[in-house]
């Protein structure tokens, strides 16, 4: 097999990568692009650090095992496929999944710190950076964990302002200018995505 090409995939929280990956998968068959994201590989909620409040603050580079993230896009990399558990958020009412992870000629690898981490990052092959202006992060992110993983408001404003935002200035914003693409996303990403979408493909062909 011929090595797959890895692009990762990043931006601030709730900037919008979530869609975009799914616009993105939609162009794709399994056999073409391996999607692997770092939502799966935060740690236990025991081992998450906490802040003066004791709060567990899930959005710091400490929350991941970047270690275990590189080695299986190495596995997958080199031709193997990784089986994890699916991770939900500390939401009991959904059952975790197991996801299956298969080599393909394009590797996605998505998160918020997927720059941060040196040995991830020196895996990539394209670095894709998702932009989006403060006001409507918050709005995306009030949307995300209010009705989708029903969090407390008042949880979702404190997170934010003390995890999620100095966060992004400490360790995502500072990589911006490392990435190959920035991607505006405070309207659509049409136009960016229709490029992308281009290019993968024929990195995803026998051509490519």
């Amino acid at each position: 097999m011929t090595k797959p090409f890895i692009v990762g995939i990043t931006g601030g929280s709730a900037s919008g990568k979530t869609l975009f990956l799914e616009h993105l998968l939609h162009s794709f068959s399994p056999k073409e692009l391996c999607l692997i994201s770092q939502d799966n590989y935060y740690k236990p909620k025991h081992l998450q650090p906490v802040d003066e409040q004791g709060i567990a603050n899930f959005d710091t580079p400490h929350s991941i095992d970047f270690e275990q993230y590189a080695q299986d896009i190495r596995i997958i990399q080199g031709g193997g496929t990784v089986i994890r558990e699916e991770y939900t958020f500390n939401n009991a009412s959904k059952k975790p999944k197991m996801l299956t992870f298969a080599p393909a000629p394009v590797v996605v690898v998505e998160g918020i710190f997927v720059l941060y981490y040196p040995e991830l990052a020196a895996l990539l092959d394209l670095k894709i950076f998702i932009d989006a202006k403060d006001h409507i992060k918050l709005k995306r992110r009030i949307i995300r964990d209010k009705v989708e993983r029903g969090y407390d408001l008042d949880d979702v404003l404190y997170r934010y302002e003390n995890h999620v935002m100095p966060t992004y200035e400490k360790y995502i914003k500072p990589f911006k200018n490392e990435a190959d693409l920035i991607i505006p996303n405070n309207l659509n990403f049409d136009r960016a995505m229709d490029v992308l979408r281009t290019y993968l493909h024929s990195k995803s062909s026998p051509q490519g």
